[in-house]
């Protein structure tokens, strides 16, 4: 899929359409994800910090990930993709490999990959760009150069066509200290790395690194394209607009984390044995921790513990920068014992003589109603509508629908205002 993130909230928002469009964290250490094509002519591109995009393209829309309407569109994409093939091996939201052999598809691929984007066009009003070869390698790139909204047929026996002028860092797993070395030995293409030989690469990158790379640079993989790709962890980050230097609020935090984590899980109908936290410090070192359970839990209590345990472990005193909670070792099932060991950690002071454990909890205050960005909202005057921008007290909305020809009104209110609420997000089409 073409700028797949922004290319969703531009087809959402009528307003948006033809006009730059920024999607990622909009805080002061925020990363880009996806920018649309309006604001890559700037220089705006996915994992830039946030804050140079802003310097680089100021008048672009700067709006918070939609990550369930994200979700709605690649299923759609997806459903697609398995009409043609029983082998589909999904990379991401936006991107996956199809084996046309396997689904039987006869002596006109192009016209089936011409078909395809056209499909996904009617289906999602979004336009897709299709890499055609005989490997997985060649498919890759070759849908690279395809983009955007286009297709690129690479004929078997032309591959090194393809590849020969590009750079090292065309090919998976060259990144900047693997093409900086490869420059200082005077490699910057890719047929410069094939006429570099196996036995010299190898001596240069070590036996694993330079026989891959060389058989990449030929033109050469033969991985299959495999249908189930298992989850082997699933977890959650936030990286802070300032650091944490208090330890309470670090729990806080970690606790705010193992839950959103236990809610993938549980979404994922999955459930784990090891727990890991990630720790990223004021100097940017990064740690992780991790404990591995008596068996497989989805309980949150038993997550927030087991984190809870390992950040006492870490010296925090410096300021963190970020904090993760994973849980790896996948299973289907639970082990429901695993919350008597929570629980009983947490009622340790058991009162005597069999008395009944007094709590007694403080209610915190109302927080202030925080409104971000391409937020979907709901009136009940104005009807759908999505957030341009708040501040001083005040949210201004602006209210259109997908299916709009013309951008919607703007409308001002207060922070609290009842009749404004967070909706969730209309359908494309």
């Amino acid at each position: 899929m073409d700028a797949f993130f922004a290319a969703v909230e531009q087809a959402s928002k009528p307003s948006l359409r033809g006009k730059p469009v920024v999607v990622g964290g909009l805080g002061p250490r925020g990363v880009v994800a996806t920018a649309s094509y309006e604001a890559r002519v700037h220089g705006v591109h996915s994992a830039m910090a946030m804050a140079h995009a802003r310097r680089l393209c100021p008048n672009a829309a700067y709006l918070i990930p939609r990550f369930g309407l994200y979700r709605q569109v690649s299923d759609v994409v997806m459903g697609l993709l398995g009409e043609l093939s029983p082998l589909v091996e999904p990379l991401s939201l936006d991107e996956a490999f199809v084996d046309l052999e396997a689904g039987g598809i006869g002596d006109d691929p192009r016209g089936v990959a011409e078909k395809l984007r056209a499909d996904i066009r009617a289906a999602t009003g979004l336009t897709a760009s299709v890499g055609l070869a005989a490997s997985k390698l060649i498919a890759k790139i070759a849908s690279e150069e395809a983009k955007p909204d286009g297709l690129v047929v690479v004929e078997p026996g032309t591959e090194r066509e393809l590849l020969d002028p590009m750079p090292v860092r065309t090919l998976p797993g060259v990144g900047p200290a693997t093409a900086e070395h490869l420059r200082r030995a005077g490699i910057g293409t890719i047929v410069e790395v094939r006429h570099m030989g196996e036995a010299e690469l190898v001596r240069l990158l070590g036996k694993a690194h330079g026989a891959s790379l060389h058989a990449m640079a030929s033109g050469l993989d033969d991985r299959p394209v495999v249908a189930e790709r298992e989850s082997k962890s699933i977890s959650v980050e936030d990286t802070f607009d300032v650091d944490l230097t208090d330890r309470i609020r670090v729990r806080t935090e970690l606790d705010r984390l193992a839950d959103r984590c236990v809610k993938r899980l549980r979404d994922a109908g999955r459930s784990g044995r090891t727990v890991v936290i990630k720790v990223r410090r004021y100097d940017f070192s990064t740690l992780t921790r991790s404990e591995t359970l008596p068996g497989p839990t989805d309980d949150p209590m038993v997550v927030r513990e087991t984190a809870g345990r390992l950040i006492e472990a870490v010296d925090t005193t410096g300021g963190v920068r970020l904090l993760g909670v994973g849980v790896a070792g996948l299973a289907d099932f639970t082990q429901e014992d695993l919350f008597a060991q929570a629980a009983g950690s947490a009622l340790a002071d058991e009162p005597a003589d069999g008395a009944e454990p007094v709590v007694v909890r403080e209610e915190p205050a109302a927080p202030a109603r925080r409104w971000m960005p391409g937020q979907d909202v709901r009136h009940t005057e104005y009807g759908a509508g999505w957030v341009q921008g708040s501040g001083v007290g005040r949210v201004t909305v602006r209210f259109e629908e997908p299916a709009s020809l013309v951008p919607g009104r703007v409308r001002t209110f207060a922070v609290e205002d009842p009749e404004l609420e967070p909706s969730d997000p209309l359908p494309l089409v």
